[in-house]
């Protein structure tokens, strides 16, 4: 474990940061976090739908119904990209708007929305990067039984063909599954997140019916695509740090390491579930909703591995002093945890700067993620899809959004993709989350990421400091300099 203590890397090199000509700078969304247009063209709800219209689920009541109305607009953001020299776009198709129900055929209006938006992206010399899902599940899915059930992993592998077949001629590079860790144990364990249950059990059964569905799909996107088609899956890995070396706080790291990242980098990777996870949880399931040849399925060959990282997390074994422990993992306040059988493990906030998340700036987690799995996945291109910071972002008197913070923390965590290239990592693209300020999940619209405002009321988009700093970035491919203050 590294020392927890150790600070953040900041300030610039002594030397200009020069990334390869071929790295790909980018930008990242999700379908119903920008899309809006909730009921057109034939979209029926997702959990996302129904869970936001919850009262209490969701701050100020907030809804994607509208969201950026990206679905209307897309030509605007799909130029304000061009404008910025983005070389790829990694974006999501909404599932209820391509197979309302989850099951049967195609609605051809929702897939040529996505025929347009890729066209769109072409023209403009922008490389589309598609997600198959970005947490919205068909709503009537979810009345089956949702991902805790086996048959919904049978689903997404359809669903997957009917996109391959309108999208294989011309997206090359496929991503699964988006942080099917926030699907499972967020959606299913804490209820933090839709579809808002709170069953362990299901928890780690819908983990496992995802790590079986990305399989699927990946099998079903071979037989369908061309062969340059790259395939790949978005994890949020959790970078675990032990806050003391005691034997105590080191197995705690390791059970929220087990939980956190390898329920899905063990079958995903190496087609199996490690002993110390099943140990781990063996009072919550029995697993025998693993069948022979699942992690055969799961473990299909991928040519990349998309990683996302905002902060590490600080944990210890629970002591006398720590009372209320599953508020501070940085998940959402919820009297339910989204760690089945690690209840003994307290989360601690780590010292330094935070973001208007809560989450503290640490850019060497970004670093020494990156090498491990350099290390456990040698020979997959390895891709940033996500990282970030929301901050309290206010247009001044010209109506110019001035964000130093996010810059400086752009800075440093660039430099830290930096440093693990040098120290070996092969790291083939990043991709900014997030292009626009939007539907920020269970924060509502309270939170803002992007680097280009988005005014609600208006739908008005404003490119902030951090557009024009990023777009430096990908013009010359050199790490520009922060502001000064």
């Amino acid at each position: 474990m590294n020392d927890p203590a150790a600070g953040p890397v900041s300030g610039s090199p002594a030397s200009p940061v020069q990334f390869p000509a071929d790295f790909v700078w980018g930008t990242s969304t999700a379908a119903y976090q920008i899309e809006g247009a909730a009921r057109e063209d034939g979209r029926t709800p997702s959990i996302w739908d129904t869970f936001s219209h919850t009262p209490g689920a969701v701050q100020g009541g907030d809804t994607g119904d509208t969201a950026c109305d990206h679905y209307h607009r897309y030509p605007q953001d799909v130029a304000l990209m061009s404008g910025l020299g983005m070389g790829g776009y990694r974006f999501s198709v909404s599932w209820p708007r391509v197979q309302p129900t989850g099951r049967g055929p195609a609605v051809q209006r929702g897939l040529d929305f996505y025929r347009s938006l890729v066209d769109e992206l072409l023209a403009k010399g922008v490389t589309p990067v598609l997600t198959l899902y970005h947490w919205d599940l068909p709503q009537e899915l979810e009345d089956a039984g949702g991902w805790p059930e086996r048959d919904t992993a049978y689903r997404f592998a359809d669903y997957a063909q009917l996109v391959a077949d309108a999208l294989g001629d011309r997206v090359d590079m496929w991503t699964t599954l988006n942080e099917p860790w926030c699907s499972a144990f967020l959606g299913y364990g804490s209820g933090v997140h839709a579809p808002g249950r709170t069953d362990p059990a299901a928890a780690l059964r819908a983990a496992h019916h995802l790590n079986l569905a990305h399989g699927l799909a990946t099998r079903q996107l071979r037989s369908t695509l061309p062969g340059r088609a790259q395939l790949s899956v978005s994890l949020n890995p959790a970078h675990v740090r032990a806050r003391s070396a005691s034997e105590a706080d080191q197995d705690a790291a390791r059970r929220i390491d087990a939980l956190a990242t390898r329920v899905f980098t063990g079958p995903m990777l190496h087609g199996r579930y490690d002993e110390d996870l099943m140990a781990d949880t063996a009072r919550i399931t029995d697993w025998s909703h693993v069948r022979d040849g699942d992690l055969d399925i799961a473990g299909q060959p991928l040519d990349g591995l998309c990683l996302n990282y905002y902060t590490p997390s600080l944990v210890s074994a629970v002591t006398a002093d720590d009372a209320d422990v599953e508020r501070r993992d940085g998940h959402g306040a919820s009297a339910h945890s989204p760690w089945p059988g690690a209840d003994r493990v307290a989360f601690h906030q780590s010292p330094g700067e935070q973001t208007a998340m809560g989450w503290s700036i640490d850019p060497t987690g970004m670093t020494e993620l990156l090498l491990r799995f350099s290390r456990e996945a040698p020979g997959l291109a390895l891709y940033v899809t996500e990282n970030g910071a929301a901050y309290e972002d206010k247009p001044d008197a010209d109506g110019r959004v001035q964000d130093p913070e996010r810059i400086r923390y752009l800075h440093q965590h660039i430099t830290a993709v930096h440093d693990a290239m040098t120290a070996g990592a092969d790291v083939r693209g990043y991709f900014l989350w997030s292009l626009l300020d939007n539907f920020e999940w269970a924060y509502g619209y309270s939170r803002r990421f992007g680097i280009v405002r988005v005014d609600y009321e208006t739908q008005q988009r404003v490119p902030k400091a951090s557009a024009e700093w990023y777009a430096e970035l990908a013009g010359t491919g050199r790490l520009p300099e922060v502001p000064e203050p």
